[in-house]
């Protein structure tokens, strides 16, 4: 059942159409990942699906049963309650009807009254569809999953910081009794734990999403459809952020590919009608007249492959080496008055090392970082710099630029060797062209600020970047020119993030930082992964002790577990088969004249394809587990 459809949706404001003639449905358990750069109306999207906004031609058409979670809805909350008892207010239709049922039952115990009894019975089943008999647990729960601790449950509400507020207005909407979310970067604000949690949680949330976020490993985890806001049109497909770029590379190609045959058809046309004009025959004004219609016919299918969004052009170069140690850390300390961050940290990076630095929220990486720069001081330890190291460091909060200046001043006043055409030049690469140089800083957004401090660090040629969530304010693109641009960067580097994908694709070593310590895991986020559960079983392994079992019992369930196993392979072997010919089939379609005469069908084929494959990877590697 759809829970909401949308019908030639189009809206933009003033300045122009964001998104035009767009039609798509959200059913019962979808899960969707909404995509698209930065302006192209994601969060314009969310305010029409909640009412807020009014179409300008079409609109949205909602289900009776809809029940809409937004997480800007529980912004507001009472000062004076507890962390814990503020979250607990999602379920005050619960406690109100407990309260009724407490009543209820009181008053059967002196007498019968047959009305009393259904409303007891109706009260108890709505109680229990909410989650009446776990929900003071499953709120704990939550709280603790976001990262809040035990002793945080009972701080007040005006206490909590704007991060932490924003976790408990996220914590209120997973508990929410809505059956469509909408998602805001609910990523922002989360620890690599946190964000762990939350998609262990929308994994099995029994309901529908749409989330907007550029975690692209996150998109990955959570999403099975992907809707994507580019060039004023609205594409949803089934797959989640990797499926949905390969078929939109394989329909991109295939559109550039029949744009040039039709282009080189419609010029094969145009020759043969200047060929008739020369004969100048009356019977070949005929054949011009056919042929000029043919050419309109062409040209009224034909589709011009869209150019690709502008996007940020990134480039790191160093303009000296260092020396093979580009830094040594040895005992390094750090606390607060109300807080120990992290003692005896020892460190050594090595020239062209790509080091990222994770650990939970408040474990001081950023701390470290500002250390490191000397912004802050350490209250023991050791840190000494290799031979012919220059830094360039990124602050997450993007602290050093001057709100009063414009974008070219911000830029050159640090750079007065370089001449304005060359800082504009440099500033073009950006995306800052034309008047957006006369620009404040004060009124760029969080995006564009970063940009601003990655063109002044890129300026600057260093040898070790220090970057501390340089990922935060970037788009999916951005981000994309961002890692191929350090991936190709011949310096070393040490990085703070919580963005898995980017880590993956970068690091060559992690470092997990803890308030005792540090330890060193070489590798990129899936062997940290790979580390933190060995750890983690190696820990269960001395907590649990294992019952000693009956050895003609415990024969008996391994031959059971055997048969069993023998079973379950045969029957994966044979799924296996079944995909296999089904994939052999549209393989075979696809090449047909009629599929690649019709685009619609040859992009149903290609997506069947896709989800064929993904079938079989998944039975081939379960066949491989159940081998072992």
């Amino acid at each position: 059942m759809s829970l909401l459809t949308a019908q030639n949706l189009t809206f933009g404001f003033l300045d122009g159409v964001l998104f035009k003639g767009a039609a798509f449905k959200v059913e019962e358990n979808d899960r969707i990942g909404l995509i698209g750069a930065n302006g192209t109306g994601k969060t314009s999207l969310f305010r029409l699906i909640l009412g807020d906004y009014n179409a300008s031609e079409g609109g949205i058409v909602r289900g009776k049963n809809l029940r809409i979670g937004y997480m800007e809805q529980y912004l507001s909350c009472d000062d004076s309650q507890t962390l814990y008892d503020e979250a607990l207010t999602v379920f005050s239709d619960v406690i109100e009807m407990e309260a009724q049922l407490e009543e209820i039952t009181a008053s059967l115990m002196n007498k019968t009254d047959i009305d009393l009894i259904n409303k007891q019975l109706r009260l108890t089943e709505e109680i229990e569809r909410r989650d009446g008999l776990v929900y003071k647990t499953k709120t704990k729960s939550a709280l603790l999953g976001l990262g809040f601790s035990e002793n945080d449950l009972n701080l007040k509400v005006s206490s909590l910081s704007g991060g932490q507020r924003s976790k408990l207005s996220l914590c209120k909407l997973l508990l929410s009794d809505a059956n469509l979310l909408l998602l805001d970067e609910p990523t922002n604000n989360l620890d690599i734990d946190a964000v762990n949690w939350l998609e262990d949680f929308l994994t099995k949330y029994k309901g529908a999403f749409i989330v907007v976020s550029h975690d692209r490993y996150f998109l990955d985890k959570v999403t099975t459809s992907t809707m994507e806001i580019a060039h004023k049109k609205i594409t949803l497909i089934k797959g989640n952020y990797t499926v949905f770029q390969k078929v939109k590379a394989e329909r991109e190609l295939f559109i550039e590919r029949e744009y040039e045959k039709t282009i080189a058809e419609i010029k094969r046309i145009e020759g043969i009608i200047e060929q008739q004009k020369r004969f100048n025959q009356e019977r070949n004004y005929i054949t011009i007249a056919s042929k000029e219609k043919q050419i309109e016919r062409l040209k009224a299918t034909l589709v011009v492959p869209e150019k690709a969004l502008k996007s940020v052009s990134f480039s790191f170069k160093c303009d000296t080496r260092t020396g093979d140690e580009v830094l040594f850390v040895k005992n390094l300390t750090k606390s607060f008055p109300d807080k120990k961050l992290f003692c005896n940290l020892d460190l050594k990076i090595f020239r062209e090392d790509k080091v990222f630095l994770l650990g939970p929220n408040g474990c001081g990486k950023s701390t470290f970082l500002k250390i490191l720069n000397k912004l802050i001081t350490s209250d023991d330890g050791i840190i000494r710099f290799g031979s012919n190291v220059k830094i360039g460091y990124f602050d997450q909060n993007i602290e050093t630029l001057s709100s009063g200046k414009t974008v070219l001043d911000e830029v050159w006043d640090m750079y007065r060797f370089m001449t304005e055409t060359e800082i504009r030049s440099a500033l073009a690469m950006f995306l800052f062209r034309g008047e957006d140089v006369f620009k404040k800083v004060e009124s760029l957004s969080g995006g564009e600020r970063a940009k601003i401090s990655l063109l002044k660090i890129m300026l600057a040629k260093p040898n070790f970047l220090i970057l501390d969530e340089p990922t935060n304010h970037l788009d999916i693109t951005s981000r994309e020119m961002l890692e191929n641009a350090l991936n190709s960067f011949n310096g070393t580097m040490l990085v703070v993030s919580h963005d898995r994908y980017f880590i993956n694709k970068l690091a060559t070593k992690v470092i997990h930082l803890t308030h005792d310590g540090a330890v060193n895991i070489d590798g990129n986020y899936e062997a940290y992964i790979e580390f933190k559960n060995n750890q983690k079983s190696f820990q269960e392994s001395l907590q649990v002790s294992k019952p000693a079992i009956n050895d003609y019992k415990l024969r008996k369930e391994q031959a059971s577990n055997e048969r069993k196993k023998k079973t379950l392979i045969a029957k994966t072997e044979k799924e296996i088969e079944e995909a296999e010919k089904e994939l052999d089939i549209a393989q075979k379609n696809l090449s047909s004249p009629e599929t690649t005469a019709d685009y619609e069908k040859l992009l149903a084929i290609t997506d069947g394809i896709n989800q064929l494959e993904i079938k079989l990877n998944e039975l081939y590697t379960k066949w491989e587990e159940l081998q072992n």
